[in-house]
């Protein structure tokens, strides 16, 4: 799975290198590599990675032989006693050696070898599953300032409408047709609308830092959702039993979770072998030039081989400690892991309902904005025949851009649930990106 993941951002890479043009519309597959490159969380998790990678490295290297080099040179000095007297012994001497000791029965060093291994597929899952959640927090930011765009025309349409309703009202007013409460009404929506434009920029301006923040680039114009879309452009997941299979074997936070628990349990096991013997096979080979008083003014060469055995009798109750210690940890691990998956069986169910219930909830409003449209028309040609009065006009009108800015969001957040439902369920590929920015074929302004 990890190398598969590798391939897809190779390819992005590949498929939307260079530098980007932001004199053109920014679209889903551009930010995302942008984020790729930039997002500081993305390149905090490779390196936590390339970090966790060495774990089993270092872990297998106490199983392997070591081999080391010594060399000393010193000044000696002293007396020899023949009985007939004593004479001085001063002379210098050289010692070099060179040991290879080849590790033959250490449960200590499997046990921490196979610790390394754990922690270096925790480490490759975690990563994983930052890709991920990358993945969804760019398609996040970009639907969020699409959303507030929307929220921005919307609100700009509105203002428009109710400023040519005013016009007119103050004209049939002044020409003694209006009333004063019709003029009165349409100043305080308008004044209101006016209010819903400053807060609508506002949350502009905040999503689009946002966004900028996480691809590290400047933006001036994005490509939008398709006004055609129709929701039943993604298919329905399967049963929720198969979406919760999928999960529990497959989530990368689960993943994760469970090689941190096997890791505490090789912890468990290197700290227990600290009560047990090592054996080790020792080779040397060492040379001596006039080194030590016996061979002194002689030169010498040594070379041995043999097992040496070690065998801990008592430190102090530092093993026990460290033991219990482990075992705390490990049980610590496990709960964790039992959190992490209630947690993401929750968000799965959410996601999975979300998503379930969304294409509904889409042709309801599909079916509002249009009820609300021809509410507008037909309350317009009510207030000329003397039937509807201002007031319904703009209750019309406030419903109808209601229900536009509805349909939008929920348009959105239909995407962001099948996106949200892969990620809980650990199947979440660059393939579904793709799928999604098919989608977004309109330009923003």
């Amino acid at each position: 799975m990890i190398a598969c993941y590798r391939k897809i951002l190779i390819v992005a890479s590949v498929l939307f290198s260079g530098a980007f043009n932001f004199a053109h519309a920014l679209n889903l597959m551009d930010a995302y590599e942008a984020a790729l490159q930039h997002d500081p969380i993305y390149r905090s998790a490779l390196h936590e990675n390339e970090a966790g990678q060495q774990a089993e490295i270092i872990g297998r290297a106490s199983l392997l032989p070591s081999l080391t080099v010594t060399h000393a040179q010193n000044k000696n000095s002293g007396t020899l006693d023949t009985g007939a007297g004593t004479r001085p012994l001063n002379f210098d001497g050289q010692v070099s050696s060179l040991t290879l000791r080849q590790p033959l029965f250490n449960l200590e060093a499997i046990a921490g070898y196979q610790q390394g291994k754990a922690r270096a597929d925790s480490s490759r899952a975690k990563f994983f599953g930052h890709g991920q959640q990358l993945l969804v927090r760019v398609v996040e930011a970009y639907v969020e300032t699409l959303l507030a765009q929307d929220l921005v025309s919307i609100a700009e349409t509105q203002l428009d409408s109710i400023e040519e309703l005013k016009r007119v009202n103050e004209r049939m007013l002044q020409k003694g047709e209006g009333t004063t409460t019709d003029v009165l009404e349409t100043q305080s929506k308008y004044a209101l609308a006016q209010a819903k434009i400053i807060e609508a920029k506002d949350e502009l301006e905040i999503s689009q830092l946002k966004l900028e923040a996480l691809i590290g680039q400047k933006i001036t114009r994005l490509v939008r959702l398709d006004d055609t879309f129709n929701s039943h452009a993604i298919q329905l997941p399967d049963g929720y039993d198969t979406w919760q299979a999928m999960a529990l074997e497959q989530n990368a936070e689960l993943v994760t979770q469970r090689h941190n628990v096997v890791s505490g349990k090789e912890e468990v096991k290197k700290n227990q072998a600290g009560h047990l013997p090592r054996v080790d096979l020792v080779a040397s080979l060492q040379k001596n030039k006039r080194g030590s008083f016996v061979t002194q003014g002689l030169d010498a060469e040594f070379g041995t081989v043999g097992i040496e055995v070690n065998m801990p009798i008592y430190s102090g109750g530092r093993v026990n400690a460290l033991t219990t210690q482990a075992v705390a940890n490990h049980a610590r691990a496990e709960a964790e892991l039992d959190a992490a998956t209630d947690k993401v069986l929750i968000e799965l169910r959410k996601q999975y309902n979300l998503l379930s219930s969304s294409v509904k909830r889409i042709e309801s409003l599909e079916l509002a904005v249009k009820s609300a449209e021809l509410l507008v028309e037909a309350t317009q040609k009510s207030i000329r025949g003397g039937i509807r009065i201002n007031l319904n006009l703009l209750d019309a009108q406030e419903q109808l851009h209601t229900a536009r800015r509805d349909l939008a969001q929920a348009r959105y957040n239909y995407l962001l649930s099948y996106l949200r439902l892969q990620l809980a369920a650990g199947t979440l590929a660059f393939d579904d990106l793709r799928k999604v920015a098919s989608y977004f074929t309109s330009y923003s302004n």
